[in-house]
């Protein structure tokens, strides 16, 4: 059984930062490309980032580019988002999702596998 399971959302002001950490349990980690998405209430869930499963390939959503980093550890079975100077707007659901593949794609529809999500607020 394959379980996605995030960690690391919370409370912070705005211009913090914040550690997310998924760990992936019951798939072989390192043939899965990874990414993370975000719904916001009333929103329909978006892209955030992604990572191919070498890590060699990275892309991310305009709206977080130059304030977040993706990454992965292949011996630990993780992924993990950092996101700095967080914005009110950054204020989401956060998920981590698998998909089967090479790429680092963008596209929600293409991951096979979710996390129950966690959450992250940003106050003014």
């Amino acid at each position: 059984q394959v379980q996605l399971v995030e960690s690391g959302g919370g409370l912070v002001q705005a211009g913090g930062s914040l550690r997310l950490s998924c760990a992936a349990s019951g798939l072989i980690f390192n043939l899965y490309g990874m990414g993370w998405f975000r719904q916001a209430p009333g929103q329909e869930r978006e892209f955030v980032a992604a990572i191919s499963r070498s890590g060699g390939s990275i892309n991310y959503a305009d709206s977080v580019k130059g304030r977040s980093t993706i990454s992965r550890d292949n011996a630990k079975n993780s992924v993990y988002l950092q996101m700095n100077s967080l914005k009110p707007e950054d204020t989401a659901v956060y998920y981590c999702a698998a998909r089967l593949g090479v790429v680092a794609s963008t596209t929600l529809q293409q991951y096979d596998y979710w996390g129950q999500g966690t959450q992250v607020a940003v106050s003014s």
